[in-house]
């Protein structure tokens, strides 16, 4: 059987460098990361270029850095999954995170020329904005999103299904909520209270704490992922992927101050400005059907995090 060729943008990320952790356990698999380290991290990824796996510095929203590549490769499939991330940064480098919108034009057009067989496009739960339903669903909730990175996934999310529908170039979209795992950065919720309980630090938090969320660990979310690769699901097709069980921002502070037996003490800031919405829940039944198990508790996630290698270095605890 030959290798499936595989191009992973974003790759050095959180969800992306665990993602293709995955892909490359099957040696059916040979996988292409292309990330300009702006937000990823190299060691974030296996430490040398192996026999289904290679690493190429390169900027996907330049198309000279990026057609090369693409004319080169003959991939047959891509995950798009790189982008500028992180709500405060995205509130402060707003051009950075529109100029992704010549990433998500790139990478179809040159799919579409290079005879790529499916484009899987990593969007988010921002794209619902201030919620006017709970739980969130794909196909009856509106798109309610005003800050740019909502907007720029949005548009993404409209660019793939056109490109379908013009040019029969099948897409998937994730529809991502909170995923925490070893390999997220310290400036996400879970990482940066879980870093300050673990060295008795204050853990800060924003407003009253009162915005609910929910918390995926990153296993279920890449279990979900090469199912639906594997087993060709959900083609021309959207689904929401995280866990349905709803906290406070709070209640999540508390939680990981009682799990690390920290001593840490909880501080409150002024509110962030906009982005920073009060309310998300996925309606994940589509996700549950696919993964057949239950998903990880907060608690056994949290657990696993504070004894990963890879986290303990990232945040410099020994």
């Amino acid at each position: 059987m030959s290798q499936k060729k595989i191009l992973v943008t974003g790759g050095a990320g959180n969800i992306g460098s665990a993602l293709v952790k995955a892909l490359i356990a099957d040696k059916n698999n040979y996988v292409i990361v292309v990330d300009n380290l702006s937000t990823g991290d190299r060691e974030k990824l296996p430490k040398l270029d192996n026999a289904n796996f290679k690493f190429v510095k390169a900027d996907c929203n330049n198309y000279q850095q990026l057609a090369p590549i693409m004319y080169s490769n003959n991939f047959d499939y891509v995950f798009h999954f790189a982008a500028v991330v992180g709500v405060q940064r995205t509130q402060l480098h707003p051009i950075l995170v529109l100029d992704d919108i010549d990433g998500i034009k790139n990478i179809l057009s040159l799919a579409k020329n290079c005879s790529v067989k499916h484009v899987y496009f990593s969007s988010s739960s921002e794209v619902y904005g201030e919620p006017v339903e709970i739980p969130q669903n794909e196909y009856k909730t509106p798109l309610n999103s005003r800050v740019p990175y909502a907007v720029v996934k949005n548009v993404g999310e409209c660019f793939f299904r056109s490109y379908w529908q013009e040019y029969h170039l099948p897409y998937t979209i994730f529809r991502f909520f909170n995923t925490y795992g070893p390999n997220q950065s310290t400036d996400f919720v879970i990482p940066r209270f879980l870093s300050c309980a673990l060295k008795g630090e204050p853990i800060t938090i924003y407003g009253e704490g009162s915005q609910t969320r929910t918390f995926t660990y990153v296993d279920d979310t890449i279990d979900t992922i090469i199912k639906i690769f594997n087993n060709n699901l959900l083609s021309n097709d959207v689904i929401n992927i995280g866990s349905d069980k709803l906290m406070t921002i709070l209640d999540l502070a508390k939680a990981i101050i009682k799990i690390s037996d920290s001593k840490s003490q909880i501080h409150f800031l002024p509110p962030l400005g906009e982005g920073d919405m009060t309310r998300r829940q996925p309606d994940n039944s589509k996700m549950k059907e696919i993964l057949a198990r239950d998903l990880k508790s907060l608690e056994d996630g949290v657990k696993i995090l504070m004894n990963d290698p890879l986290f303990l270095k990232l945040i410099k605890v020994k």
